[in-house]
């Protein structure tokens, strides 16, 4: 298929409303949990006293960060159903896991980087930076639930597992809380505002959409694949329009 600009758009739908919502849930709750949750390991910090003072004690922290840790869960637990169901049942591409090729695009990109490749790794519906990113945080929000779980009821846990259960849930959820909170604030905080390419705000999720720029720099083969066109292709209409820029 030959690209003109008749045949190009300029913004492409990435994420359907539910997605958008659901980020929203996450993002409100995982907020709650961080800041409640924190306040209570570092409680000798003054803001730790601030956030327990205004939120009424910690009788009350707490109370607030099981409810977020409930709504939490059940976002979690859904994602999880409806990414079982859209697999098993609409046939669903298995488009977040990671594949030998997500290792090869990390070790093509450290070369573009250093000047030894002429384009980045090509990406596709997800980078392998959003795969690692995605698996790291559910993995570990995973574990955050049943170490919660367990910290949250600890004399039903203990008729039916040994006592040494609780002291190790609460080590493996504290620190556990702090990977994924250094996760979400350096690497996805960094990806969605500070990078280059998307700075002072990567608004796809929360509008849905992705410019055709973008979408060349960081999904050029779901680009490919939506045009019906190659990776090639792309690439050369792009080069033309620089060199004709520069006239």
């Amino acid at each position: 298929m030959i690209i003109t600009e008749e045949t190009m758009k300029s913004t492409f739908r990435r994420f359907c409303t539910a997605r958008i919502i659901e980020h929203w849930i996450q993002i409100v709750t995982f907020s709650a949990l961080v800041i409640t949750g924190l306040s209570q390991r570092f409680y000798s910090l003054e803001v730790s006293r601030w956030i327990i003072l205004h939120a009424g004690g910690i009788d009350s922290v707490r109370l607030l960060h099981r409810y977020a840790g409930v709504f939490f869960s059940c976002a979690v637990l859904a994602h999880i159903l409806t990414a079982v169901f859209g697999l098993v049942i609409k046939r669903w591409q298995p488009s977040m896991v990671i594949t030998r090729n997500d290792f090869l695009n990390a070790v093509h990109n450290i070369r573009y980087y250093l000047g030894n490749e002429r384009y980045p790794a090509p990406g596709s519906r997800y980078s392998y930076t959003q795969k690692f990113e995605y698996w790291g945080i559910l993995t570990g929000g995973i574990l955050m639930i049943i170490t919660g779980a367990v910290l949250w009821k600890p004399l039903l846990i203990t008729r039916f597992m040994t006592g040494e259960i609780i002291p190790a849930a609460k080590v493996l959820h504290s620190n556990e809380a702090l990977v994924v909170f250094l996760i979400i604030s350096v690497w996805h905080i960094y990806n969605a505002i500070f990078s280059p390419e998307v700075f002072p705000l990567n608004m796809s999720i929360f509008t849905g959409s992705l410019s055709r720029e973008r979408m060349i720099h960081e999904h050029i083969l779901e680009l490919a694949s939506i045009e019906g066109t190659t990776l090639e292709e792309i690439r050369a209409h792009e080069n033309d329009d620089d060199a004709a820029g520069e006239r």
